[in-house]
This record gives C-alpha cells, sequence and structure tokens, in this order.
C-alpha cells in the first residue's frame, strides 16, 4: 500500500529523488571550486622542468645536462651539495643549488645514505 507513512509513497520516492539530485549537484559545484582553488605547497605552483636540462658545477667543469636520476645520483654520492652551483635554461647565471627551487625538489626527493 502507498501512503504517506510508507517509504516507498509516490511522494517519499519523488522528494528522495530530489534530494539526490541535490546533493549531486553540490557535490559537482565543490569539487570544480576546490580544483581551481590555488594553495600553498599545492603542485601547480611547483614548476616542472625538463627531464634532462640540469646543468652542475663540479671540478670546475660543467656538467650536464642530466636528468632527475643523474642528478639525484650526484646528490645521493655527495658530489652535489647544497653549495654546488647549478644552472637551468632560463636562468641567467649559476647559482647554488640552495636557491634553485627546481633542484632542491630533487634534492628533497633523493633518499639520505643507507648507514647500516
Amino acid at each position: 500500500m502507498l501512503d504517506d507513512s510508507n517509504f516507498f509513497s509516490l511522494d517519499r520516492l519523488v522528494e528522495f529523488g530530489m534530494s539526490a539530485q541535490i546533493a549531486q549537484q553540490m557535490v559537482a559545484s565543490m569539487n570544480q571550486q576546490m580544483q581551481q582553488m590555488q594553495y600553498p605547497g599545492g603542485m601547480q605552483m611547483v614548476p616542472q622542468p625538463q627531464v634532462s636540462n640540469y646543468y652542475v658545477a663540479l671540478d670546475g667543469e660543467a656538467c650536464g645536462p642530466l636528468d632527475e636520476k643523474e642528478l639525484a645520483r650526484l646528490i645521493y654520492q655527495g658530489r652535489v651539495t647544497k653549495d654546488t652551483l647549478c644552472w637551468l635554461p632560463g636562468m641567467a647565471q649559476w647559482q647554488p643549488v640552495s636557491q634553485v627551487p627546481a633542484v632542491l625538489r630533487v634534492v628533497a626527493l633523493t633518499p639520505p645514505p643507507l648507514i647500516v
């Protein structure tokens, strides 16, 4: 039997369907707003460097182009430090690693040497 007290009444089903549709619209709207937000530390704020565009000064000579894997290996070996000069396309001059965010990103992703 379909009456107002029954969950399956036509009015209840219409009400439920409208509520579900409104909820879906709210979720879609909130997702869209959140995707457009910029926040500190967000990935869209960190420029992604090219694969093989790192140059570093080793033993008084320019070494490169290096990809991230090669650069990470040099960091791991201790040959590239915070004071090592580096250059990326678009930079006016060589700068210490400690002042270049794209290289600091590689430093942060490189694990420290394993001490057993």
